[in-house]
């Protein structure tokens, strides 16, 4: 049995191998215009696989980058805060010695408890404190208001206890304990008790307004008073240490987080991405290809009884 090859048999064949050329020749420009050697799951399955791998490391280490920020930002504030308060109690603590002079009157130790009475107050303004974008550093574990209140019964904390962290690969604080850092200083005269530096100085700023004390009870209310003071500030710059501990380590994680980040990229690289010389070699062969198959066409074209009788 013999094949017979039509004019038309040949004339589609070399259409369709003119679209085939044509198709190869366009993808072969496309990846090297786009610079990827994958650009669909179908082009290889597997470097597709290992690509998508790659950018959901990206994007995870891009997500807790961010968070790292957020933390560092909160414990630069932080840090800042308590160490506003350590000066403001100094300040206080000048005060109060000052008035330990016996030869100061009744009046003059009621402008120094105005004075401290000022400080306390501004130190209330640092504990509520926010890190710029609405949290509050000392808010605990979270709070829409402001941690600390004060009342009738002295400063109270509203907030709930504890600190907040980033929800990340390594949770970073966003808070500090606020309660811990002004209501829970350790209490010099009564070991395993505590004190806020707020009852502290309302304590000290009360007993200096109040007149008609005689030179012991002025000088023994000065000395227990200094005490609870540095009881207070070693509390606060205890918590300021723990801030500087935390922008340490995080400087620690975002140093992995980024050599985890530049590994993934490496991978995504590996996987996907163009090997430009060997791309423009295949696209000339492509080109090549493609010139044959015009040429073949035409041939093609060309060949026909009414041609061939002209």
């Amino acid at each position: 049995m013999s094949l017979r090859f039509t004019t038309a048999y040949a004339f589609d064949t070399s259409i369709r191998n003119l679209q085939l050329r044509q198709q190869e020749m366009s993808d072969a420009q496309e990846r090297l215009t786009s610079g990827k050697r994958v650009l669909r799951a179908s082009d290889d399955p597997a470097a597709a696989a290992h690509a998508e791998r790659a950018l959901a490391a990206i994007q995870r280490a891009e997500a807790d980058q961010r968070a790292l920020a957020t933390s560092r930002s909160a414990m630069q504030f932080a840090e800042s805060a308590l160490g506003d308060a350590g000066e403001l109690l100094q300040q206080v603590r000048a005060r109060v010695v000052e008035a330990g002079n016996g030869a100061f009157s009744d009046s003059e130790r009621a402008v120094l408890a105005e004075a401290i009475r000022g400080l306390r107050n501004d130190l209330l303004s640092v504990a509520n404190r926010t890190d710029g974008a609405g949290r509050y550093l000392f808010g605990g574990q979270g709070s829409d208001s402001p941690p600390l209140v004060d009342g009738v019964g002295g400063v109270t904390y509203v907030a709930a206890a504890g600190e907040l962290y980033t929800a990340s690969g390594e949770a970073t604080p966003l808070t500090v304990d606020g309660r811990a850092a002004w209501l829970q200083a350790p209490d010099p005269a009564n070991p395993g008790g505590t004190l806020s530096v707020f009852d502290v100085l309302d304590r000290i700023a009360t007993e200096l307004a109040t007149p008609g004390r005689d030179g012991p009870v002025i000088a023994q209310g000065v000395r227990e008073g200094l005490g609870d003071i540095d009881a207070a500030a070693e509390n606060l710059s205890r918590l300021r240490s723990r801030s500087g501990e935390s922008l340490r380590r995080a400087d620690d994680i975002e140093e992995r987080l980024a050599q985890g980040k530049l590994d993934a990229q490496r991978e995504k690289s590996r996987s996907e991405d163009l090997d430009m010389v060997e791309a423009i070699s295949d696209f000339q062969a492509r080109q090549s290809g493609y010139d044959a198959a015009l040429k073949s066409y035409s041939i093609v074209q060309r060949m026909s009884l009414f041609d061939y009788l002209k």
